[in-house]
């Protein structure tokens, strides 16, 4: 990597053919006036002002060293950009995007070659906007995305309705009421923010209008269509985080453009993410874009088609600073080999045990967890690496039908997506079914490997989640449930753990019945996919270990977890209180501080006293001005409907400016 000199554009308008102006930052190479350089686009709704400030400061100076530049822009409604988002990876959107390309590609300044890449909402839109096939496109690099709406994302699995889908709603409800910079956009500001508080949506309204696997969740899932994405992508993921499968999902859907690269990570740009190890993402994306958007002959194209940390019999912790295991390469990916388990006198077997009782005729069992089962599983997302990661698991253990293998007598390494396949029936129109392998550790200790779940009512084994069907009444049905992706390694003397349970609450809502299921534990078949043969390769860490810049601190961050049992009540909360501090950019003068206060509560003998309340407060001010928002999102329901509830309130100074509610019943979808 060159040092080359560059300067920074605060901010540039970029007009679209509506008319309307998106705000970018620009990091540009000081060579470009005199020789075009590449250009790489990253494109979301985190405010590049002070949202997602660090992160870019810690890239794109080094891409612009490099000489490549870099351009941040806020989609409409976000930061200084004009007008008022309409939804997630939406047609506008994604449009808006190929015209900033092409925008791009024609600045004298450029060579015609455009990159995108992103993280999340930033990692999902690269691929989605690959798939249009935008000319001076020429490769992406997205990180801790999907490919499939619907199942790999922040609103369902497997049709199963996740908590995070609340979360997520009340957090982009506060990110899109955040008033514009006044220092970059002038008196206006208060008019643009006065349109988006007045006509921002609710997005968790058009989520639930659509709790199937319909066109609305097809649009912009690229595994509709693989071949539409012509072009190199590299695509990284942690395996602490929820968005674990994409690689995979990538490399074999894309075999000839597309390299995983997944690390032991939780949702952050593998440079600076924990746990420990890291990679250096700048040096991997540099070689990246200098290959396909300048042609060097690095020999990128022959970078292995997946590398991958295998964790090594890891234990959950209060916080997890580095994760034991090692760094394989495979130069070509394929379907893993797998070895399977069984069930024989209530102990997971080995297939291959010739020494374990023969599965047996069969085994009834029937499991009913406690609704509150799951409180140890973490976030879906993940952006701390302390009990926001799954922690230890015998709290979960206890309320699951649990099947231990004997201590392994060699270690058992795995790479890929487990698939367990039982017979079993149900005692309502449906249930959730969840299925979790745990690594039993000698003293005892449980750490989750990875996590499968099915809404019953979705089995069709085709994956068809548009047509939920009830559970035939009295009749046992076989079901697959296919697990995350895993790369782990249970070390000898340690246990393999089967673990199945009817609830995995606050992750994944319950069904309205609480329902029981009767599984035939002889039917039951463990499919485990085998790391296989690979190459043991050392990863580069980057040469700066805490490349994030450093603001000025007026109050720190905090955070706290906790999960209360009302045993007077029967009642159980998971709380969340989150605390960003308020930290002030250098440069700009800007503080800002979001605080998160989100509670889950469940009486145990009831799934439709399910309650989840988020708050958000979000506050920014310079001398002389300060605006604050407070928005709340609240989910309930009813056996036949969801409710759902939120608001909106501004204050600028110390005034109220503004406020606006939203009320909604929703029918449930076999959800």
């Amino acid at each position: 990597m060159t040092n080359a000199p560059y300067s920074v554009i605060e901010n540039k308008w970029i007009t679209l053919k509506d008319g309307t102006r998106l705000a970018a930052r620009i990091w540009m190479p000081d060579s470009a006036d005199l020789t075009p350089v590449p250009a790489v686009l990253e494109f979301l709704p985190y405010r590049k002002r002070d949202g997602t400030s660090p992160r870019d400061e810690s890239t794109y100076p080094v891409f612009a060293s490099a000489g490549i530049a870099g351009v941040r822009v806020d989609i409409r409604g976000s930061g200084e950009s004009d007008g008022v988002i309409d939804g997630e990876y939406t047609p506008l959107e994604l449009d808006n995007a190929c015209e900033i390309i092409a925008w791009i590609a024609e600045q004298a300044w450029c060579n015609g070659a455009v990159g995108m890449m992103g993280i999340s909402w930033g990692g999902f839109n690269c691929l989605q906007v690959a798939a249009l096939q935008p000319p001076a496109l020429k490769a992406v690099i997205s990180i801790a995305s999907t490919v499939d709406r619907y199942n790999d994302d922040i609103h369902y699995k497997n049709g199963c309705q996740l908590a995070v889908q609340l979360s997520w709603a009340g957090t982009m409800l506060a990110y899109q009421s955040r008033a514009p910079d006044p220092e970059l956009v002038g008196d206006r500001w208060r008019d643009m923010w006065m349109e988006r508080l007045q006509n921002e949506p609710f997005f968790m309204e058009e989520w639930l209008e659509h709790q199937t696997r319909d066109d609305f969740w097809k649009h912009a899932s690229i595994c509709e269509d693989f071949d539409s994405v012509k072009i190199p992508s590299m695509v990284m993921a942690g395996w602490a985080d929820g968005y674990r499968n994409t690689p995979i999902r990538a490399i074999e859907g894309m075999p000839d453009r597309a390299k995983a690269l997944i690390g032991p990570w939780v949702h952050k740009y593998p440079h600076f993410a924990w746990p420990k190890p890291r990679a250096d993402f700048h040096g991997e994306a540099i070689r990246w874009w200098d290959k396909w958007l300048r042609n060097a002959d690095n020999g990128a194209q022959t970078l292995p088609q997946m590398r991958a940390y295998i964790l090594d019999a890891v234990k959950p912790a209060p916080r997890r600073d580095h994760d034991a295991g090692f760094w394989i390469a495979k130069q070509t990916w394929q379907a893993p080999a797998r070895t399977h388990f069984g069930v024989a006198d209530a102990r997971l077997v080995a297939q291959d045990d010739t020494t374990a009782a023969p599965k047996g005729k069969s085994a009834d069992v029937f499991v009913k967890s406690p609704l509150d089962t799951g409180t140890a599983s973490g976030e879906y997302f993940t952006l701390k690496p302390d009990a926001e990661m799954a922690i230890d698991q015998r709290s979960d253990d206890a309320g699951s039908l649990c099947f231990d293998s004997k201590p392994l007598e060699q270690n058992l390494d795995l790479l890929g997506r487990a698939e367990i396949t039982l017979a079993l029936a149900c005692d309502a129109d449906w249930a959730n079914l969840c299925a979790r392998l745990v690594d039993v550790h000698p003293d005892g200790t449980a750490a989750r490997i990875s996590v499968g779940v099915l809404n019953l009512a979705h089995r069709d084994p085709d994956g068809n989640y548009n047509d939920p069907k009830p559970m035939p009444t009295g009749e046992k049905v076989s079901v697959t449930v296919v697990f995350d992706a895993c790369g782990y390694r249970l070390r000898a003397g340690h246990k393999l753990r089967l673990a199945l349970s009817t609830a995995y609450w606050p992750m994944i809502l319950p069904d309205p019945f609480n329902a029981g299921l009767t599984i035939d534990t002889a039917s039951i078949d463990l499919s485990l996919p085998l790391l296989g043969d690979h190459e043991i390769i050392d990863m580069p860490e980057p040469e700066n270990p805490d490349p994030l810049p450093t603001y000025i601190e007026h109050q720190p961050a905090t955070t706290r977890r906790e999960v209360r049992h009302n045993l007077t009540q029967n009642k159980t909360e998971y709380c969340i209180s989150e605390d960003t501090g308020r930290f002030e950019h250098p440069d700009t003068g800007l503080s800002t501080r979001q605080i998160r206060d989100e509670t889950w509560a469940i009486s145990l003998d009831d799934p439709t006293s399910m309650r989840g309340h988020a708050v958000w407060t979000c506050d920014m001010e310079r001398d002389g001005w300060f605006t604050r928002t407070v928005c709340t999102a609240t989910l309930t329901c009813t056996k036949t409907d969801w409710r759902i509830a939120a608001s909106v309130i501004a204050v600028e100074g110390d005034n109220e400016v503004y406020e606006k509610t939203w009320n909604r019943t929703i029918p449930r979808n076999f959800m």
